[in-house]
């Protein structure tokens, strides 16, 4: 039972983490925004906050491998609903933090090209996956 309760506590870490950095970002980008700092968005890149994305994508990578075990241990059918429904919504959600990813280091080195309201759509869309998640692992409809 201990093996359990560590990939549970594993798995609920890399998920607060995850959503919390997310957070963080985006209330320090809007709060830089707020203050009339219209580079905001090119500074996301440096140095502090690369380690916030870092940690993103290390909590990003890890969930899939600990939530197979956990199902594993727990031995639920990897054909549930909310199980296959949670599966698709990390790969969408993983591919949109992707994007995002691939587009704030771009608007990095030039910050004038891309637009703004799809970068914007691509995070809220990535955040309400990953929340949403979270909402099928609370719940657990079995």
């Amino acid at each position: 039972m201990e093996l359990l309760t560590t990939l549970k506590t594993v798995h609920v870490l890399a998920t607060v983490l995850l959503l919390g950095s997310a957070l963080g970002l985006a209330i320090w980008t809007w709060l830089a925004r707020r203050k009339g700092d219209a580079t905001a968005h090119t500074r996301l890149m440096k140095r502090p906050l690369v380690f916030v994305w870092l940690l993103m994508g290390i909590c990003l990578l890890s969930m899939p491998f600990s939530g197979w075990w956990l199902v594993h241990l727990i031995g639920w059918p990897l054909g549930q609903t909310w199980v296959l429904g949670s599966s698709i919504l990390y790969t969408l959600g993983a591919f949109c933090w992707f994007w995002l990813l691939a587009r704030v280091n771009r608007l990095r080195t030039a910050p004038t090209l891309g637009n703004p309201k799809f970068t914007l759509a691509l995070a809220l869309f990535s955040g309400v996956c990953f929340i949403a998640i979270a909402g099928l692992m609370g719940a657990k409809p079995v």
